[in-house]
C-alpha cells in the first residue's frame, strides 16, 4: 500500500508493508521493499550494538560501533559523508551524514529519550540532498532500539 505523508513542507510517498491474510495462511501477500536486505542487516546490526552497549552513550560511540559491526557483514561504509546544500546553483552550506552504506541507504543515528519530528525531517532532508531513496532512522534509545525508514522516489527530482 502507497500513501504519502507531508513533513518540513515536502510530500513524500510511505510503503506499508503487508504481510498477508493471518486468516488465510495458504494465501500470503508480501510486498518486498527496496534494499530489504540491507536495511535488515543494518538494522540488525543496531541490535547487536545496542545488545552489547545498551544506553547513556554518546551518538559517536554507536557510530563508531555501528561501522565495526557494518565491517564484519563486509558492508561499505562511509562516516561523516560531507553533503552540500545548493541555493539557485550555489553551495550555501555543508553537512554531514552519520553512515552512508552500500552507496544506497543513508543512516542517521541518534541516542534520545524519544525521537522527535525534526529527526525525521533531518532524515528526508539528507535523502533529498544526496538523491537516495530509502534511510533509516536508529535511536538507542532507554527502552531499545528504535527504528523509522523513510523512503524517497525521483517524484522528487521534478
Amino acid at each position: 500500500m502507497r500513501t504519502t505523508s507531508t513533513e518540513g513542507g515536502l510530500t513524500f510517498p510511505i510503503f506499508v508493508r503487508k504481510m498477508g491474510n493471518p486468516r488465510n495462511p495458504l494465501n500470503p501477500v508480501q510486498y518486498k521493499m527496496k534494499h530489504e536486505d540491507i536495511t535488515h542487516k543494518i538494522i540488525g546490526c543496531a541490535y547487536q550494538v545496542y545488545n552489547h552497549l545498551g544506553f547513556g552513550f554518546l551518538e559517536s560511540i554507536y557510530k563508531k560501533a555501528m561501522i565495526i559491526e557494518l565491517s564484519k557483514i563486509n558492508f561499505k561504509t562511509e562516516a561523516e559523508k560531507l553533503l552540500k546544500v545548493y541555493y539557485d546553483k550555489q553551495i550555501v552550506g555543508e553537512f554531514y551524514v552519520d553512515l552512508f552504506t552500500e552507496n544506497e541507504i543513508v543512516v542517521e543515528l541518534k541516542s534520545v529519550q524519544n525521537l522527535a519530528k525534526e529527526h525525521e525531517v533531518q532524515l528526508v532532508n539528507y535523502l533529498n540532498g544526496l538523491k537516495k531513496e530509502i534511510g533509516l532512522l536508529i535511536n538507542f534509545s532507554p527502552t531499545g532500539v528504535e527504528v523509522k525508514r523513510k523512503y524517497r522516489t525521483d517524484d522528487a527530482d521534478k
